[in-house]
C-alpha cells in the first residue's frame, strides 16, 4: 500500500530532501571547524588561523592521496599536519605568549602561499592537485535513491533522502557535535579547559598545569581542522584546488560566535549558513517572482552576506570567555 497523496508530493518530497542532503554536505567542514574553534577559544586561545589550517591540511591530503594512492595515509599525514600547526601555534602564543590575532593571521596567510607553490612546484597543475580515484576517496554508507523510496509515507522520503547516503564524515561530524558538549560540560578534563579560559589563574592554584591544558585543546583543535581539510578533498571535490577553503574559516568562526562559544549553538549557525549556501547553488539561474534571474554572483554571496550581518550585533548578547586571548604566565 502507497501513502502517497499525489506526484506533486512525490516531487516535493525529492526537492526538500535534496536540499538537505547538499545543506548536510556543505556544512561538514564549517561544522568541524567551528568545533575546534570552540576547543581553542574556551580555553583562553584565540584561533584565527582555522581557515589556514583547514587548507593546508587538504592540499596535504589530497597530495598524498595522489602521489601513494593511499586513504589511510592520506588522512593519517593530513591529521599530523593539523596537529602540528596547532602546536606551532601553541608554541607562540602559549609558551611564549605571542599574539594570537597575529600568529593565527600568519597561519592562514602562510598556508595560502604555501599550498600554491609546492602545488605548482610537485605537479604543475597551477596549484592543483590530480584528480584522485574512487579508490582513494570517502564512499558512500547507506546509498539511496528517490525512485528506491517512493513507498515512503510524505516526509519520510525527504527525511530519507537527505539523511542517508552520505560518507563516513558527515555522520561522524554530526556525532562529534554531541561529544564536544559532553566532553566540554560533563567531563573533569573539559571542566578544567573552560576554566583555563575564564580563570587560569585559578586553575594554577588548584595545581593545574593551563599551559598543558590549552596544548592539549589545540592539539584536538588541529585534529577537527584537519578532518575538515580532508573532507573537501576526499569527499566533496575530486581535487585540491588552490584557495579552495574560500573562507569557511572565518565562516565557521561567526558560527562559533553566534552559537556563543558552545557546540550546539554553533552547530545550527553551520547549518544555517549551509543551508544558505546549498540553496544558492539550487537558485542559480532560477528566476524569482518579481525579481528575475537573479545574478549568480549575488546568490552565492548569500552566506557571506549573512556572516556579516551577524557578526555586525544581531546575535544578541555573546560573552567572550574572560580570559580569551590573553596569555597566561605562572607566577611563583
Amino acid at each position: 500500500m502507497t501513502w502517497r497523496i499525489g506526484e506533486g508530493a512525490a516531487m516535493d518530497d525529492v526537492a526538500v530532501g535534496t536540499l538537505l542532503a547538499s545543506t548536510l554536505r556543505v556544512s561538514v567542514p564549517l561544522i568541524l571547524c567551528a568545533l575546534a574553534g570552540c576547543l581553542s577559544e574556551r580555553s583562553g586561545v584565540i584561533d584565527l588561523g582555522l581557515e589556514g589550517k583547514m587548507l593546508l591540511t587538504a592540499f596535504t591530503a589530497g597530495a598524498a592521496a595522489a602521489v601513494f594512492g593511499s586513504l589511510p595515509l592520506a588522512m593519517v599525514l593530513a591529521l599530523a599536519v593539523g596537529v602540528a600547526l596547532s602546536m606551532l601555534h601553541g608554541y607562540a602564543c602559549v609558551s611564549h605568549r605571542g599574539e594570537q590575532v597575529v600568529m593565527g593571521m600568519a597561519i592562514t596567510m602562510t598556508a595560502a602561499g604555501l599550498t600554491v607553490v609546492l602545488g605548482i612546484a610537485w605537479f604543475h597543475q597551477g596549484g592543483q592537485t590530480p584528480a584522485l580515484p574512487d579508490a582513494v576517496r570517502l564512499a558512500a554508507w547507506f546509498p539511496v535513491s528517490a525512485d528506491g523510496l517512493r513507498e515512503l509515507p510524505v516526509g519520510i522520503e525527504a527525511l530519507a533522502l537527505g539523511l542517508l547516503g552520505h560518507n563516513g564524515m558527515v555522520y561522524a561530524a554530526l556525532a562529534l557535535v554531541p561529544l564536544v558538549w559532553w566532553v566540554l560540560t560533563r567531563t573533569r578534563f573539559g571542566l578544567r579547559l573552560c576554566a583555563a579560559g575564564e580563570n587560569p589563574a585559578m586553575v594554577d592554584a588548584a595545581g593545574v598545569s593551563v599551559h598543558a591544558l590549552r596544548y592539549a585543546a589545540l592539539a584536538l583543535n588541529g585534529l577537527l581542522c584537519a578532518l575538515a581539510g580532508c573532507y573537501l578533498v576526499l569527499a566533496q571535490n575530486p581535487s585540491f584546488i588552490p584557495h579552495m577553503t574560500a573562507g569557511r574559516g572565518y565562516m565557521a568562526l561567526a558560527a562559533m560566535i553566534f552559537g556563543k562559544w558552545r557546540p550546539v549553538g554553533a552547530f545550527f549557525a553551520c547549518l544555517l549558513f549551509g543551508f544558505l549556501d546549498a540553496l544558492a547553488i539550487r537558485l542559480q539561474g532560477t528566476a524569482l517572482p518579481l525579481v528575475g534571474a537573479v545574478p549568480v554572483q549575488a546568490i552565492q554571496a548569500l552566506p557571506y552576506v549573512l556572516t556579516v550581518v551577524l557578526l555586525a550585533g544581531f546575535i544578541g548578547r555573546a560573552r567572550a570567555p574572560k580570559a580569551l586571548g590573553v596569555p597566561y604566565a605562572k607566577t611563583h
